[in-house]
């Protein structure tokens, strides 16, 4: 059986390391394991290909690799392999969002403490060598405890951070395409994505954890946004379309609402042109809220686990929906 390793990215992280091969190699003696540097040369490689181990393939390269079975993500979000000639294949499709989850978890409970005790100002105040007391006083510091945190998604991502929100004495509500699905722990009420409405009115602290679909494409438009309490934040972990951004600088710039963090945009990175780049009330993380020195280490756990499931016949773990897309 052949395993092949493809993905190239600007950002060292994103790349699978050269030690990834070699101890797949080491765990399973019988398993062929080619890693490429870059996605030149992927054509010759792919039809004899059963395990992949990718960010995104095109159609003409799943039509080529008549052998795939099992095409593993080390991301979360899937959206680039949610192609026709994939959804419509026997195909099944991993991701690394019970991994991630935890990490990404932690990033967002950061950004809640920065927005609420006006850190991102506090930072400018030290730059200028300026002792900023009266201007952060002017923006009225937030008491965590007793705030209300509101979860658009509860898969690995939100469920975490409900769970370290509640630690904190937060108030948990969130929105979920199911919501007969069970509670996640620190949740009060769980709302179907159609009263998002509703949740929004209550939030403190609105977290979009979401995958990219249909229904949540462009999810935080002007109307949404508006339906937001004035003194609330929007944070972004899930992925930049999730946010009409037009929309979102003009409520900032206009102070609708106290303020925002993103992690995540459409473009990446995000252009110079952004007019989040001046905005005060925005902290701007580059895409770094699952960035861990054991991210890969967490990877190879999880690909190992469900080699030797695959190759004992054994259902996997962390399987794609290809109906929904997560």
């Amino acid at each position: 059986m052949k395993l092949l390793i493809v993905m190239r990215h600007h950002f060292e992280l994103w790349n699978a390391p050269a030690w990834l091969a070699e101890r797949l190699r080491e765990d399973f003696p019988g398993l062929e394991v080619v890693q490429l540097p870059n996605y030149e040369g992927i054509d010759g490689q792919l039809a004899d290909t059963e395990v992949l181990l990718a960010w995104s393939l095109r159609p003409e390269q799943v039509k080529a690799a008549k052998k795939l079975g099992w095409i593993h993500s080390p991301v979360a979000a899937v959206h680039l392999l949610m192609i026709p000639e994939i959804i419509q294949s026997d195909i099944v499709v991993t991701n690394a969002r019970e991994i991630n989850g935890p990490v990404v978890a932690e990033h967002v409970i950061a950004q809640i403490f920065a927005l609420a005790k006006c850190l991102p100002t506090a930072v400018r105040m030290q730059q200028q060598r300026a002792w900023g007391q009266d201007a952060i006083w002017h923006q009225r510091p937030k008491e965590i405890a007793g705030a209300t945190l509101g979860l658009v998604g509860v898969g690995s991502i939100g469920s975490e951070v409900a769970k370290r929100a509640a630690a904190l004495g937060m108030r948990g509500f969130a929105v979920r395409e199911n919501s007969a699905k069970p509670k996640a722990q620190g949740v009060e009420k769980v709302f179907e994505l159609g009263q998002i409405d509703e949740m929004l009115a209550l939030a403190d602290y609105v977290v979009l954890a979401a995958p990219v679909t249909p229904r949540t494409n462009l999810l935080m438009n002007a109307a949404r946004i508006a339906k937001m309490k004035p003194d609330s934040c929007l944070i972004n972990v899930g992925r930049g379309p999730l946010i009409d951004d037009a929309a979102l600088a003009e409520a900032l710039s206009a102070r609708r609402i106290r303020g925002a963090a993103l992690d995540v945009f459409v473009k990446e990175p995000l252009p110079e042109s952004s007019p989040y780049w001046h905005l005060e009330n925005v902290l701007i993380t580059p895409h770094t809220a699952a960035i861990s020195e054991y991210f890969w280490e967490r990877q190879y756990e999880l690909l190992r686990e469900n080699l030797r499931r695959y190759l004992a016949g054994e259902s996997l773990l962390a399987v794609v929906d290809k109906s929904k897309g997560y």
